[in-house]
């Protein structure tokens, strides 16, 4: 009975094959319930898969391919371009202490009230700027030189960076009020070196100063007579009495052969000091115990 029907089955198979062609029906084998070879149902939807992983496999290498090449292409143009130098600073820009920018700000009457005329450069007269006096001052970069007269005569004015709400808050003498010309003063120099001589012509007894502010002469033995000055690096003022108190003569780099060459009427300096910022540098000063 089994080979019967086994017999029964290889010839309607072989019918088939003969009938169709044999790229219809499938090879040796069972068949599944529709009518579809189950071996071949099987081999599409693993061959789907296969072909589904190879191809994500493929486009992921293509992405990280592309994405190591961009970020390659990246890093070499970042080594490879060319560092631009840095900008030239624009002319008038401030440069510190050793020059460049000068601004101040003059106001007709006290405590910064009234007319106000901005000046960059060398004023000889005041009243051109249409101010009849000159009442506080308001320094934004400097340092300046205000002098008691037109044309930089008079008593000499040190006028750093900062406030001066009164005539008597740039005054050390307290001897006049009038401010009627400005200019900017040079410094030079980070260091300071000043020579002080007894006598005009660089005779007599010499004292020395390097990067140092003296309230006293007298407190480091050397006497009130200062007769010509040798200011080697930087800028000073000199004070006629202790605690930088009375008149003012400033000393640029230079020699000064005689007191009159400082508009001074005597020989008389008691007291030394720089000329820096006073953003930065305090003023030295005299105080009484």
């Amino acid at each position: 009975m089994c080979l019967s029907r086994f017999s029964y089955w290889r010839s309607s198979l072989k019918r088939l094959r003969a009938s169709k062609g044999p790229s219809s029906l499938p090879p040796q084998g069972g068949l599944c319930c529709v009518g579809i070879p189950a071996g071949i149902a099987f081999c599409t939807r693993r061959e789907r898969s296969i072909n589904l992983r190879q191809r994500l496999q493929a486009e992921t290498r293509q992405i990280l391919t592309g994405n190591k090449r961009r970020i390659c292409n990246r890093f070499s143009g970042a080594m490879t371009e060319p560092q631009s130098p840095p900008e030239p600073t624009a002319a008038g820009e401030s440069l510190g202490e050793l020059g460049g920018n000068y601004k101040i700000t003059i106001f007709e009457l006290e405590n910064f009230q009234g007319k106000k005329r901005e000046l960059t450069e060398e004023t000889p007269n005041v009243t051109e700027e249409a101010l009849e006096k000159v009442g506080s001052i308001q320094v934004e970069s400097g340092p300046w030189l205000g002098f008691e007269r037109q044309a930089f005569c008079g008593e000499q004015f040190v006028l750093e960076k900062g406030a001066y709400p009164r005539w008597d808050s740039w005054s050390n003498s307290h001897s006049s009020d009038s401010l009627m010309s400005l200019r900017p003063l040079l410094i030079d120099s980070n260091e300071h070196k000043i020579h002080l001589f007894e006598n005009a012509g660089y005779s007599g007894r010499k004292m020395e100063i390097v990067d140092d502010d003296v309230p006293s002469l007298w407190a480091h033995g050397f006497q009130d007579r200062v007769a010509s000055v040798k200011a080697l690096k930087g800028t000073w003022v000199g004070y006629e009495y202790p605690g930088y108190r009375g008149r003012q003569y400033v000393f640029e780099r230079g020699e000064y052969q005689h007191w009159n060459e400082w508009d001074a009427t005597q020989p008389q300096i008691q007291s030394v000091r720089r000329v820096r910022d006073q953003q930065w540098h305090k003023h030295g000063c005299f105080e009484t115990s």
